[in-house]
């Protein structure tokens, strides 16, 4: 019976300290998931089913952006035509790395540096802390453009 009341608690406690961990991660760690999340099909872009999934990494204004856009194009191609975690709309991704986040406050810039067919690319994620939880506010792609612009915003 102990050895079961303490089999119990060992579990209990791995699930607290993981559901924490997921709640309390670092801006570097949230990029590097939704990264995970695209790479498993799950990614919270061009999906209908799951507001949720988007909230879970973007600030409220951002994810109202990207559900409007996918939830009211029908047939047609939204305002992302391309993959915006690389952007580009073909990717052959090689060299891929998330780098420190920087951190000012309740703001953080994450860099992510790939080589896409032979080419080296650089995005920005700025994110902001909301309510105790980071979350991507903008993704910037250099030369003055970003999502927020993209969707029409900016």
């Amino acid at each position: 019976m102990k050895r079961n009341i303490t089999i119990f608690i060992l579990a209990w406690a791995a699930l607290a300290v993981s559901g924490f961990a997921s709640y309390a991660q670092g801006p570097a760690a949230l990029v590097t998931d939704l990264y995970k999340q695209h790479d498993a099909k799950r990614s919270p872009f061009f999906q209908t089913k799951s507001r949720a999934r988007v909230d879970k990494y973007f600030t409220k204004p951002l994810a109202d952006l990207i559900w409007k856009d996918v939830t009211t194009r029908g047939n047609e191609v939204g305002a992302l035509d391309g993959d915006p975690l690389y952007n580009a709309q073909d990717v052959k991704i090689r060299q891929f790395a998330v780098g420190k986040a920087s951190i000012k406050g309740d703001a953080a810039t994450v860099p992510v540096t790939f080589t896409n067919l032979g080419k080296k690319e650089k995005i920005d994620f700025s994110l902001k802390k909301v309510k105790g939880v980071w979350k991507i506010d903008d993704i910037n792609y250099g030369g003055g453009e970003s999502l927020r612009k993209w969707l029409g915003e900016g």
